[in-house]
């Protein structure tokens, strides 16, 4: 089997792959699994008597166990009552994160300068991903191309965009560690660590869930297939020289052919002349030897 037809198959399947995980990674909610031992917190609540910090655990989002994704944060366990949350495809409860778009009664109007970094940062995750999928999509319509044709050319097109997905996502992985950063490290919201009451701290657990992995597993799968797609172009390249070369082989060279001289109106050929033991005859040398 060609080296081509195998690289080929194989970065088809490696693409499909990568696409595949990116897809359901961007479009589910277990990005982080935050888990919050409510049971701990209200017996410590309750012995401080302080009604403001036991209101705040019946009503706070972020003193309940969730997953949080790109688009939404669920509640697999108990779901807290002062949130509007709605079903999620996957049967889960959520509600949606603003990203402020549009921000029509300008609720960012007193946000810190790391807030407003933090925001930023997590829109172009975002829109990394849809990038993304829009140069994946190129990449599928230039590698239909090369396949039927069989073009190194399209092929290694093939290649450069699919690097350049993976770059792209490669990138929104990690402006998503940089809103992470930022929402642990940094003071951006009263829904997020740093504003946290040392109770809450201690009885929190967060966790990468499953679709974080995916994600990353097909940002590696992507660069899998952009090196496949490059070297199935090198094959392709190479195929086609050596099939220049065997043709090469039986091109018969041509020779321009000996000019056909005329006389009294038929073709006759050109006069030869001999070498050797050969006879000279003469004009009338034609009528045979007669002796008088």
């Amino acid at each position: 089997m060609p080296c081509s037809a195998v690289t080929l198959s194989l970065a088809t399947i490696t693409s499909i792959i990568a696409v595949a995980l990116l897809a359901i990674a961007f479009a589910t909610d277990n990005w982080l699994y935050i888990e919050v031992k409510r049971s701990n917190i209200q017996s410590l609540f309750n012995n401080q008597r302080d009604s403001a910090l036991v209101d705040s655990l019946n009503s706070k989002y972020y003193y309940y166990t969730r997953t949080k994704g790109l688009f939404r944060i669920c509640y697999p366990k108990e779901r807290p009552p002062t949130v509007k949350t709605y079903l999620s495809p996957v049967e889960t409860h959520c509600n949606n994160i603003n990203y402020f778009i549009p921000d029509d009664n300008n609720e960012t109007k007193d946000f810190s300068e790391d807030a407003w970094n933090k925001l930023h940062m997590a829109r172009s995750v975002i829109a990394l991903f849809i990038l993304t999928f829009i140069t994946i999509f190129a990449t599928f319509c230039t590698g239909v191309t090369g396949c039927w044709r069989r073009s190194p050319c399209n092929i290694t097109a093939t290649a450069v965009l699919m690097l350049l997905a993976c770059l792209l996502s490669a990138g929104a992985m990690g402006l998503w560690h940089g809103v992470e950063y930022y929402e642990k490290e940094k003071v951006v919201g009263e829904e997020f660590y740093q504003q946290w009451n040392n109770v809450l701290r201690e009885n929190t657990r967060i966790n990468y869930d499953w679709s974080y992995m995916l994600a990353w597993v097909g940002v590696i799968w992507s660069l899998v297939a952009a090196i496949l797609f490059s070297g199935a172009a090198i094959c392709l390249r190479g195929e086609r020289e050596r099939e220049e070369a065997i043709n090469m082989q039986y091109l018969m060279p041509v020779y321009p052919q000996k000019q056909q001289y005329a006389y009294a109106g038929y073709a006759v050929p050109p006069p030869q002349s001999y070498a050797g033991p050969c006879p000279y005859y003469t004009a009338g040398s034609g009528y045979g030897s007669y002796n008088y």
